[in-house]
């Protein structure tokens, strides 16, 4: 994967799960990202790719709540979008990992307030309650949802 993003106009990450996989040496990148096809599995692709790259990092602690988002931010691509695919990036900055799901719609997600008794509804107020912080930007096609971990202890990017 090379290029530039679209959407950002930045260089996009070189490295994606089968990079880690083969050998690339983890320490020496700030970011992961993959393109991944809008099905239901990709959760469990996504998950994969954050588990990779925190344990790379040396983050581990951060993976367990950092799954979850992920799964969340996957499902709802999945769920309540048309797109064919959408775009996984992990990002560590200076004590902040950055999760980031990208696709093509135009629809900005809100969390629900779901009853007692719904079966749906809560998966955004789970991102809430596990991040630091998160939100939706637009682009120019599409948005990007996207939530931040804090490690419980510093490490060097």
């Amino acid at each position: 994967m090379s290029g530039k993003n679209v959407a950002t106009d930045r260089p996009e990450p070189q490295l994606g799960l089968d990079a880690i996989a083969f050998g690339a040496r983890p320490g020496a990148f700030e970011s992961v990202a993959e393109r991944m096809v809008c099905r239901p599995s990709a959760a469990r692709q996504a998950r994969r790719l954050v588990s990779a790259a925190l344990g790379a990092w040396g983050m581990a602690e951060l993976c367990a709540d950092a799954q979850q988002i992920v799964s969340e931010l996957v499902a709802n691509v999945v769920t309540h979008t048309n797109c064919a695919t959408f775009r996984l990036e992990v990002r560590r900055t200076s004590g902040v990992v950055r999760v980031e799901v990208g696709d093509r719609s135009r629809v900005i997600p809100e969390p629900q307030r779901p009853g007692a008794c719904s079966e749906s509804g809560r998966g955004l107020l789970m991102v809430e309650a596990l991040s630091f912080r998160w939100g939706c930007e637009q682009r120019r096609r599409g948005k990007v949802v996207w939530a931040e971990l804090k490690p419980t202890r510093e490490t060097s990017p």
